[in-house]
């Protein structure tokens, strides 16, 4: 179930988000939680993160779009922010609130479907997934949003995460099977790249947490093809 609030002051601007909200979940076969506002006020008081997208109209009488948005990022990284709005110059404002996108009214269903589709990919992206590794001493496990990659020494796996590198052992095969569904991508026969963390790629190179990861000349494409995809919300 997606979690999704909605916050318009319009009656029938409100309602309409609603109606495309509910045709959008028939049509893709997707189960939405929805829950209305009429103002910022209302959703920013006693504010808990329990929404998975918040559309957000920018101009209200009370609490406007952009304040809400500020406050909802000081107790809420992680919901998608969609503005709603009249004129694109406010939607500049929603960079530093980090908002994925704006919706131009009139609100037109394929437009709003298609800003609907990136919000939800998002959302797939930020899902938590767990990969446990055999470590000295027992077992690891780690969040794989936190791995950078992972670095192949014959049966020796180096994990490289935020908190620090771990030393497991394994056949690098049998791990790219369970981290490909995640937007892993192998680089060359030595490591497997969280496309999350790429930065960019430059010399053959993918550049990951400061380092350089060398792309084989045989999966530079398809790597270049993923990350792509994967930046365009087109990951799995």
């Amino acid at each position: 179930m997606i979690r999704i609030a909605v916050v318009e002051d319009e009656e029938v601007s409100r309602n309409t988000l609603k109606e495309y909200l509910e045709r959008y979940q028939r049509d893709k076969g997707l189960l939405f939680d929805i829950k209305t506002f009429t103002d910022g006020d209302g959703i920013t008081a006693n504010y808990r993160p329990l929404y998975d997208i918040i559309l957000l109209d920018v101009k209200m009488p009370l609490v406007d779009g952009i304040s809400a948005a500020e406050m909802i990022r000081e107790v809420d990284p992680e919901v998608v922010l969609l503005f709603i709005t009249n004129l694109p110059q406010y939607a500049i404002k929603g960079y530093a609130v980090e908002a994925l996108d704006y919706v131009l009214k009139p609100v037109s269903y394929f437009a709003f479907s298609q800003k609907l589709e990136r919000a939800i990919s998002r959302i797939k992206k930020k899902s938590k997934h767990f990969l446990a590794i055999p470590v000295k001493g027992g077992i690891q496990k780690l969040d794989i949003a936190d791995i950078f990659y992972i670095e192949s020494w014959g049966h020796i796996l180096f994990v490289h995460t935020k908190q620090g590198e771990y030393k497991t052992s394994g056949r690098m095969k049998d791990i790219e099977k369970q981290l490909a569904p995640v937007n892993f991508y192998r680089g060359n026969y030595s490591y497997i790249i969280n496309l999350e963390h790429v930065n960019g790629v430059v010399d053959g190179c993918a550049l990951v947490n400061g380092k350089k990861l060398l792309l084989s000349r045989s999966r530079r494409n398809g790597f270049l093809e993923a990350l792509t995809n994967y930046i365009g919300g087109g990951a799995k």
